[in-house]
């Protein structure tokens, strides 16, 4: 099976920056594609950024409400995915869930991190 393990999240003045990073494990799988979701209070969870693989393009996709502010890369070797996150907002206050398609043997499955909670106030 897969399993992704959030670090970065915490606390942080408005302006301020923050850098989330998710690992993903899984024997035989690619990850096809990674990236961040959010679920903020009283709200449904969404799209922050995805990136596809470099066989894929490593294109990225971002929420209006982040880009330009937030930038999301990805290790391959290493499997792991970052979202660099600057000039952050009091409305990006959520819990950050890391996310992946992952593929194995043609099949594809999709996996979520426990979360990591981001909170931004003064």
């Amino acid at each position: 099976q897969v399993q992704l393990v959030e670090s970065g999240g915490g606390s942080v003045q408005p302006g301020g920056s923050l850098r989330l990073s998710c690992a993903a494990s899984g024997s035989r799988f690619s990850f096809t594609t990674m990236g961040w979701y959010r679920q903020a209070p009283g709200k449904q969870r969404e799209l922050v950024a995805i990136i596809t693989s470099i066989t894929s393009g490593g294109r990225s996709t971002y929420a209006d409400s982040v880009k330009g502010r937030f930038t999301i890369s990805r290790d391959n070797a290493k499997n792991t995915v970052y979202l660099e996150m600057i000039s952050l907002k009091p409305e990006d206050t959520a819990v950050y869930y890391c996310y992946t398609k992952a593929t194995r043997w043609g099949y594809e499955y999709d996996y979520w991190g426990q979360g990591t909670q981001v909170t931004v106030s003064s």
